[in-house]
């Protein structure tokens, strides 16, 4: 499992065997709830993922999940996983953010003060082996990075043959 806290970075087609969990699409897009305390999405991202690793998935969990809230779900899921399991953190400074933000799709969706509101600088979750990336990472190197790091393949078909069930 790879728990990448920030948003799609992932390519597209790569292997059937990996599975990629969207936070941002299952709270916002599926939920369409606010992150919030006690919210249901927290609830949803822990099933998603272990449906996808009990039938044999590498899973790259990703978005913004901020440590406050989500501490809990991604230690539960790092002690429940039996196989290798790797936090990655993408360290951005919030006039970054709010940089990149503007080439977003939804961009329009919140401003720029909501951001500053919701913004936490440096927001590790201090787990052993967590990979802190600074914010001049490009998203290739990262790519790499991640892949060689947790051992998953970048290449793959969209005709891949699902995993067996268990």
């Amino acid at each position: 499992m790879c728990v990448t806290r920030f948003p799609s970075l992932w390519p597209p087609n790569t292997s059937s065997l990996i599975g990629k969990v969207e936070q941002d699409h299952l709270r916002r897009v599926l939920l369409r709830e606010r992150d919030r305390p006690g919210g249901l999405a927290p609830a949803l991202i822990e099933q998603t993922v272990r449906m996808a690793l009990d039938h044999g998935y590498h899973v790259i969990l990703e978005g913004l999940m901020h440590t406050a809230r989500y501490r809990q779900l991604l230690t539960f899921l790092h002690h429940a996983h039996r196989g290798r399991t790797l936090f990655v953190y993408l360290d951005v400074s919030l006039p970054e953010t709010l940089r990149r933000h503007q080439m977003r799709p939804q961009a329009t969706e919140f401003t720029a003060d909501n951001m500053r509101d919701w913004y936490a600088p440096h927001d590790v979750l201090g787990h052993n082996g967590e990979v802190v990336l600074p914010e001049t990472t490009s998203m290739e190197k990262a790519i790499l990075h991640i892949a060689t790091t947790a051992k998953l393949p970048l290449i793959g078909r969209d005709d891949d043959p699902p995993p067996a069930t268990p």
